[in-house]
């Protein structure tokens, strides 16, 4: 049996495929299988990947009906054999020492059962720029701290196999924020996590966020809460964090909801989301963009426009 088992969830990432896997075989620890699942494609993913398959056979390519990133990341669970499971999104890129670095970790650490990593950002206005901090100021990741901060463990992360086999895999019913929900999940059980803040690998920006996808995340987050509330109701140091997280993403899906309706210049859902934040969060600026929807939106859409430019321009600026 391998030592690791690399999950590979694919759908319909022909341009980026190649360069994951090459990546994942690249390393310079060598004793792995890399699952591929391939979740119904409609390119060349599957041909590719099985390609690789071909000439190594290291790699195991699975194929199943489109199922979205949780079913596909269960299938290949369920087959994999190693005494640890990392992590890699089939569009992402890890440096050839990225799980020798993480198993370092493991191996230093007895008490440790998660090992959550780092990466450079590819593509997009931070392209270059580490996707977590350098040094983590943050506190190490437990139950608390993740629910404070949604972005308290990367998905390059590498575990124990008793990691899933106590917990189980991703929630399928989860159509965003999966991966939350596992850690989340993971630390409520009493697995413990540690962090190596080094950027080893290549994390892909494929485009700029779309307010619409920024509100399903966003209401994928308050899900999840509500999920693990019900798990906590025993321990109130942690509901009342995640009170104060939904207080806080409550107003933030207003906020994104608003800025979707201005984009799609949706009279009628400006006017409902902006009234809605406004009695959530008050404020003068609020106040006018909800007259102004009501009365002059075409006036309300160029000034979001505006704004939505430079804060552009701002992006780019730093990322030079």
């Amino acid at each position: 049996m391998p030592a690791v088992s690399v999950i590979m969830a694919a759908y319909n990432v022909e341009p980026y495929l190649g360069a994951a896997l090459q990546s994942v075989l690249a390393q310079t620890f060598r004793d792995i299988e890399l699952i591929v699942i391939d979740d119904g494609s409609t390119d060349q993913s599957h041909q590719l990947a099985t390609a690789y398959a071909a000439r190594d056979p290291r790699v195991r390519v699975l194929h199943k009906a489109n199922g979205g990133i949780s079913s596909a990341r269960n299938h290949g669970l369920q087959a994999a054999t190693g005494q640890f499971i990392a992590f890699i999104d089939s569009d992402d890129i890890w440096d050839p020492e990225f799980l020798q670095a993480q198993l370092d970790v493991l191996a230093a650490r007895p008490d440790v059962d998660i090992v959550t990593g780092n990466a450079w950002e590819l593509g997009g206005p931070l392209s270059g720029h580490p996707a977590r901090p350098v040094p983590d100021p943050r506190p190490v990741p437990d139950l608390l701290s993740i629910i404070e901060d949604e972005n308290a463990v990367f998905i390059m992360t590498v575990l124990r196999r008793q990691v899933y086999e106590t917990i189980g895999g991703f929630d399928e019913e989860l159509r965003t924020n999966e991966d939350y929900d596992f850690w989340l999940r993971a630390a409520t059980a009493g697995f413990r996590f540690a962090r190596n803040d080094r950027p080893l690998g290549h994390y892909r920006r494929r485009a700029d966020s779309l307010s619409a996808a920024e509100v399903q995340m966003i209401r994928g987050i308050l899900r999840v809460y509500r999920k693990l509330r019900a798990h906590l109701v025993d321990r109130p140091e942690y509901l009342a964090a995640i009170d104060a997280q939904t207080v806080f993403f409550e107003r933030e899906r207003l906020a994104a909801e608003a800025r979707d309706a201005m984009i799609s210049r949706n009279s009628v859902a400006a006017r409902a989301s902006l009234a809605a934040w406004h009695a959530a969060d008050g404020g003068l600026v609020l106040g006018l963009a909800r007259f102004a929807a009501r009365w002059t939106p075409g006036i309300l859409w160029r000034a979001y426009q505006l704004h939505r430019n430079r804060l552009k321009t701002q992006a780019d600026l730093r990322a030079r």
